[in-house]
């Protein structure tokens, strides 16, 4: 009888039995499970790729990530274990599982709305799904802040930012002092003094303001600088950057919020493409 294994080669049997473990790898690479077995299916060990850096170094993802550590607003203890409940779980005996989520806006890293400290505006719905997503999507500047001090008018003229500029990053000694990772929230973070906002919003042409802490604004001086960043509505602020391994300079920028109606603040994800 004729036998066809015969006529194929033991290098086209490992070919056949060994390619579509190395596509579904590459697949759990792209698309990585959070829950599941501990194996797939060819007996490989599953454990998803979290990356910071993609595309061979030229996208850095500079959000933080959310966990219940995540840091929130004048909170020690971060949001908790239950931000995320999953509520439906296959290992109950279901065909599917499904997660409620329940955040702080102001969490992590985020964007804040004209709403968050004007009341009329808030009234009015000027909320996340009212901001420009022309302003948080194009050319940014991402820029060091002298180390020693908090965002002052003088400190906003020796940064020498170009007119035209839209878009700015600032990375201040927050991001030294890795302020994002503790569980403790701090009072004595770097952040933008009245005067420092009052002269950004008079002498440049930013439109977009980000910084590496909870708060754009100095806690000395945290609601008069928020108010002179948003009193005109044409200034977006996104605050909690993560901008550690990121050299200085010009990059695209890209943040999209949450779409949440009547929402002051939302959780944004952001990247730089150099």
């Amino acid at each position: 009888m004729f036998n066809l294994m015969t006529m194929i080669s033991p290098q086209l049997i490992f070919l056949m039995l060994f390619l579509p473990c190395i596509a579904l790898s590459s697949q759990n690479s792209a698309y990585p499970s959070p829950y599941g077995d501990d194996k797939d299916s060819c007996g490989s060990d599953l454990k998803p790729l979290r990356r910071e850096v993609y595309g061979n170094g030229k996208i850095f993802d500079i959000t933080h990530r959310i966990s219940s550590e995540t840091r929130s607003w004048d909170s020690d203890d971060g949001v908790g274990d239950q931000y995320l409940n999953l509520y439906i779980s296959m290992k109950n005996g279901t065909e599917y599982n499904f997660s409620e989520l329940k955040l702080p806006v102001h969490s992590g890293t985020h964007v804040d709305a004209p709403g968050h400290v004007f009341e009329n505006y808030y009234d009015a719905g000027f909320d996340i799904d009212s901001l420009d997503l022309e302003v948080l999507n194009g050319p940014a500047l991402l820029v060091d802040v002298p180390r020693d001090k908090n965002i002052t008018a003088d400190v906003m003229k020796s940064l020498n930012i170009p007119k035209g500029v839209r878009r700015v990053l600032f990375r201040t000694l927050n991001t030294d002092r890795r302020l994002m990772w503790q569980k403790r929230f701090v009072t004595n973070y770097v952040g933008f003094m009245k005067d420092g906002a009052q002269w950004l919003k008079d002498n440049t042409d930013i439109k977009l303001v980000g910084v590496d802490y909870l708060s754009v604004a100095a806690y000395d001086d945290l609601i008069p600088s928020h108010l002179v960043f948003l009193e005109s509505r044409e200034i977006i602020l996104v605050e909690g950057l993560k901008l550690d391994d990121v050299e200085a300079g010009i990059y695209s920028v890209h943040c999209l919020p949450l779409r949440l109606l009547r929402a002051e603040g939302s959780p944004i994800r952001c990247i730089l493409i150099k």
